[in-house]
């Protein structure tokens, strides 16, 4: 029997094991983030995925890696600002802030670099709030829109 493979069933295969990959390497973050009392669902890291892909789509980017859902999460796990309660929520809105802050800083800042400063700003002068974050971020954008590397960004209060 042959198989009558589209491209569009090629691609539909593709993102599903793209997305079950995310999925499962989010849920192995579990093992590291139980000891600060986070965890996640597999309903919650689907979400997690969907919000990548709809980040993606509107900041007119592709991912040829497995993202960088894993990266927040191991990042941000330890925070003092996050609770179970919240932890999806944040790392939702961390997904969608760091697309747009790669977008905005025009491929200056690797993930890491951009992935440490959210952090260093969110734990420090921002006291875990988003929207003070969000304000930082918007600094950082108009800092490297001038020249500026981010190693001269100052993180002021």
């Amino acid at each position: 029997m042959e198989d009558n493979f589209t491209g569009i069933d090629l691609f539909t295969k593709s993102t599903e094991l793209i997305h079950k990959q995310a999925v499962d390497k989010i849920l192995l973050c579990n093992k590291n983030t139980e000891k600060y009392g986070l965890s996640l669902s597999e309903n919650q890291a689907i979400a997690l995925v969907k919000t990548r892909d709809i980040s993606l789509k509107e900041n007119k980017r592709i991912e040829f890696s497995g993202g960088i859902i894993d990266k927040l999460i191991m990042e941000f796990c330890d925070s003092p600002y996050i609770s179970q309660d919240d932890y999806e929520e944040v790392l939702h809105e961390m997904i969608n802030l760091f697309y747009e802050l790669k977008n905005g800083t025009w491929e200056k800042i690797t993930d890491n670099e951009l992935i440490n400063f959210m952090k260093i700003a969110f734990n420090g002068c921002c006291y875990g709030s988003f929207e003070i974050l969000t304000e930082k971020s918007m600094q950082l954008i108009e800092h490297i829109h001038s020249g500026k590397s981010i190693d001269s960004f100052i993180f002021e209060e």
